[in-house]
């Protein structure tokens, strides 16, 4: 939790207080996963939407490996950034530097990222990516993330 984060507080049965860091498009949580499935359906490339922190929604790929993990330092760079990227070297890319895996290799070979801007904020990001060396990312999937990105922030500022 960073300072100026917005919580959601709770209170259990026994009158103990949660603190729940609040993720406004963790209301979208089905939402978000239905569009994966679509854009999954469409390019047949591995598909994650995350809020701030962690992955909500996966198409592509097995849920548990990716589900409610934290997102890297390249979508968090992103993010930051407010401007989509493509990678299709992450070993040489910058915002990659940091986000290198124990083993010193990327889980991916090739990505995109997009990141969701509602209200001027960034609220999240639309990953597209891939495990499979040969194959690179294009302008078309840049478009995809990007569009995917646009229509989860309009459907948040609902």
């Amino acid at each position: 939790i960073r300072e100026g984060d917005p919580l959601e507080i709770f209170v259990d049965r026994e009158g103990e207080v949660i603190l729940k860091k609040y993720s406004p498009i963790g209301e979208l949580g089905d939402f978000a996963q239905e569009y994966a499935d679509s854009l999954y359906d469409a390019i047949g490339h591995i598909n994650l939407i995350a809020d701030r922190d962690n992955i909500i929604a996966v198409a592509g790929a097995p849920k548990k490996e990716f589900m409610n993990k934290a997102i890297g330092a390249a979508v968090e760079k992103v993010m930051e950034d407010r401007k989509a990227v493509v990678i299709n070297n992450p070993k040489e890319h910058k915002y990659c530097k940091e986000c290198l895996t124990e083993d010193d290799e990327c889980k991916f070979t090739a990505e995109v990222i997009a990141p969701i801007i509602a209200e001027g904020d960034p609220i999240g990001a639309v990953i597209i990516c891939t495990k499979s060396p040969d194959v690179k990312m294009t302008d078309l999937e840049l478009k995809l993330a990007e569009t995917a990105a646009g229509f989860l922030a309009k459907q948040m500022e609902q």
